[in-house]
């Protein structure tokens, strides 16, 4: 008996169905299905109740993890019940494509020239394919498998040829032969496109010249866990679906189809807080019938259904519908593996630490909220810190809603199908997370050409808590401060180090020896610095600015009484020099005023020298920048301050004002609505003079008449001026 030829579409629950039909009624003596043989050893895990779908098999190179591929399979998928019918039935099952040793050969090498589904679509007069197979397979009760392969056969007549399909059908025909010496009763499930190939009657050399000479890769595979989001076809994947989740509920829903559909859709919506009723649901039904009716389907499709939930559930509402979208049409389902399932030993160490820690993996991203006191959430922190040190970015930081406390880290977690991959290319530095993480960052540390390379490390030791890479990295960071001579690289490797050392006690991790670097660091950041700070362009004073703001933070950090006055001191000289840009000096006095080295009445003329008449309206608007980037409160509440500034923008020539509106606007701009809204308060009041006492200033009546055409514009009224 000549095999049978079961052309189906990848990912759809008609041919899915079909499929199990026809295998039920033939009965073969053995099953051959389009995929990578070296996989045929674990068909058996089909079986297991710990493998459910959506799954991939997973191929990599053994010596170069990064080249891999992934062949994903849903319980709609044809070939998945194919393999599960066979393995309940003690049917032999055997993958029968072109070995992925050899297709890697084949990579990148021009892909199919054309779109099969979309040619027979166009062909019935459909602008969407997927809606023409929903038609023609999804929706009716017999199989079309003859159907199927006479248009796939008139499509391949007139296509261009794929090399790589040629290569690859050759090998299925050589399978073919061979298990025609060994079994009567043979059938076969692959894409449809291949079909006609298979069918066809080619000479064996031709086949053998056309497999001759292929190199030959050492891979090896696994079933990973997939989802419908990567299934989905605008993820990417070449033989995706743009509606898992509606195929998923074609193939599970023994009957209603649309009302249940219809049912879980005002689910979703309740969810959210949107008042949907059972009313609703019956409405929404009677319209998708109606619409499909008017159309001509079978049944009601997806399209039928989106309209009638969007018009009668959503109120037309396209977020509602959309969120739909997200949660039912593609799906939020991820599969499972045994644990038994052969993994490298990083992956089953990372699994047990999973376990651990109480973090499931979750295709949906979700917010996690840690406390660092807890110990759970301690080490829920450091397993994602010690990912991240492997690029495999499972949780990414988010800034914290409570301020900049040490207790408290933010993350949003996303588990991707891809980290399967990462977790092999990983394997070469450790077979547990922590080993793997500290030869990461021991590798990193030798490889460090710049500072600031190597203090990344030295918190990525403490968040990761990796003491046996923190030797290393420590060496490292002594070399590498000894040997950087540029003052604006030691500024920005000082933060970094100061936090370690203060939320080491924290985290529980042991940071001795680091205190001794940190402080050599910062003395020759001292000695260093006011070289750095002279003849600076604005951008370079800007760059000076942001750097010693770092390290004063740093400073506060450190809790260290000595370093800190080796700081002050530093910056107290540096403020009086002659000629030091505007920006780093004005911020220099805030510096020294917040730290108690000088009172307001010093503040107040060292204000007044940049602010004289006669001098450089953009280097006095430089300093006002610096003094007042900390905030405005300082304004608000001495108002001899404020006064100062206020005179001196009044007094700014007209030909000036220009050139400093931006700067001005820059700094008031960073101000809370609530510090602007309180020195607009007191500006109004009409505050000049020095002691604080408030004088009443007249309206000037013609200066504001002046500006109302232009209000008016802007506001689209009429304007006038009240007495």
């Amino acid at each position: 008996m000549p095999e049978r030829l079961y052309g189906v579409r990848h990912h759809g629950p008609g041919s899915a169905r079909a499929v199990v039909r026809e295998l039920e009624r033939q009965r073969p003596g053995v099953l051959l299905i389009e995929g990578p043989p070296e996989a045929d050893d674990l068909v058996r895990w089909a079986a297991d109740s710990g493998l459910n779908p959506p799954v991939a098999l997973l191929g990599y190179a053994v010596d170069d993890p990064g080249r891999a591929a992934f062949w994903p399979f849903a319980v709609f998928s044809p070939e998945w019940q194919a393999i599960s019918w066979a393995v309940r039935n003690g049917v032999p099952v055997r993958f029968f494509d072109l070995p992925y040793a050899y297709q890697m050969d084949l990579e990148g090498r021009v892909g199919r020239p054309v779109d099969p589904i979309g040619e027979l679509a166009a062909a019935a007069g459909y602008d969407d394919p997927e809606r023409w197979w929903e038609d023609v397979v999804e929706h009716r009760g017999v199989p079309v498998f003859a159907a199927i392969e006479e248009a796939m056969t008139a499509i391949r007549d007139t296509a261009e040829e794929d090399p790589s399909d040629l290569v690859r059908e050759a090998h299925m025909r050589q399978v073919l032969r061979e298990e025609r010496r060994r079994h009567d009763d043979i059938a076969v499930v692959c894409g449809a496109w291949h079909v006609p190939a298979l069918a066809r009657k080619v000479p064996v050399k031709d086949d053998v010249a056309l497999l001759k000479g292929r190199k030959k890769a050492k891979v090896a595979f696994t079933w990973v866990p997939w989802t419908y989001g990567r299934l989905a076809s605008w993820s990417g994947y070449g033989a995706g679906v743009r509606s898992p989740g509606w195929y998923h509920h074609l193939f599970t829903a023994a009957s209603d189809v649309v009302p249940r559909w219809l049912v879980d859709a005002a689910g979703v919506l309740r969810s959210e807080g949107v008042p949907t009723s059972s009313a609703h649901v019956i409405e929404a039904t009677r319209l998708a019938e109606a619409l499909a009716t008017m159309r001509g389907r079978p049944l009601a499709g997806l399209t039928e259904v989106t309209e009638a939930a969007e018009a009668v559930m959503c109120d037309g509402e396209p977020l509602r519908t959309e969120l739909i979208a997200r949660r039912l049409v593609v799906g939020e389902r991820l599969g499972t593996v045994p644990d038994e399932m052969p993994a490298v030993p990083l992956a089953r160490d990372l699994a047990a630490q999973q376990k651990s820690v109480r973090l499931k993996p979750e295709p949906t991203e979700r917010a996690l909220d840690l406390d660092l006191r807890r110990d759970i959430d301690l080490r829920r922190s450091r397993l994602l810190h010690r990912l991240r040190t492997l690029d495999l970015a499972w949780g990414e930081r988010t800034p914290g809603r409570r301020g900049t406390g040490t207790f408290r880290e933010e993350w949003r977690i996303c588990w991707q199908p891809e980290f399967a991959v990462r977790l092999v290319e990983s394997s070469m530095w450790g077979t547990t997370v922590v080993s793997a993480a500290t030869a990461r960052v021991t590798r990193r540390a030798h490889a460090a050409s710049t500072l600031a390379e190597v203090t990344e490390l030295v918190e990525i030791c403490l968040l990761a808590d990796l003491p046996d890479a923190y030797p290393a990295v420590l060496a490292a960071l002594d070399t590498r401060a000894a040997l950087d001579a540029d003052v604006h690289h030691l500024m920005a490797a000082l933060p970094a180090l100061a936090r370690t050392l203060r939320y080491g006690d924290v985290r529980r991790t042991d940071v001795s020896g680091l205190s001794v670097v940190t402080a050599g660091l910062l003395g020759r950041i001292c000695a260093g610095l006011p070289s750095a700070a002279g003849s600076l362009s604005d951008e370079a004073a800007r760059d000076l600015r942001n750097g010693m703001d770092g390290v004063h933070q740093a400073v506060g950090l450190l809790a260290d009484e000595r370093l800190r006055e080796q700081w002050l001191a530093t910056i107290s000289l540096l403020a009086m020099r002659p000629g030091l840009h505007g920006l780093p000096a004005g911020r220099l006095t805030r510096l020294l005023l917040d730290a108690g080295r000088l009172d307001s009445a010093e503040v107040r003329r060292r204000l007044r020298l940049p602010l004289t008449v006669g001098g450089s309206p953009a280097n006095a608007a430089a300093w006002v920048e610096g003094f007042l980037a900390g905030g405005g409160l300082l304004l608000v509440h001495d108002e001899a301050l404020l006064s100062l500034v206020d005179e001196w923008m009044a007094d700014i020539p007209a030909e000036s004002f220009e050139d400093v509106l931006p700067l001005l606007r820059r700094t008031f701009g960073g101000f809370d609505a609530g510090e602007r809204r309180a020195i607009g308060e007191r500006v109004a009041r009409g505050v000049r003079g020095g002691g604080g006492v408030d004088a009443v200033v007249e309206l000037d009546r013609e200066r504001a008449v002046s500006v109302l055409p232009t209000l008016s514009a802007l506001l689209g009224r009429g304007l006038g001026v009240r007495s």
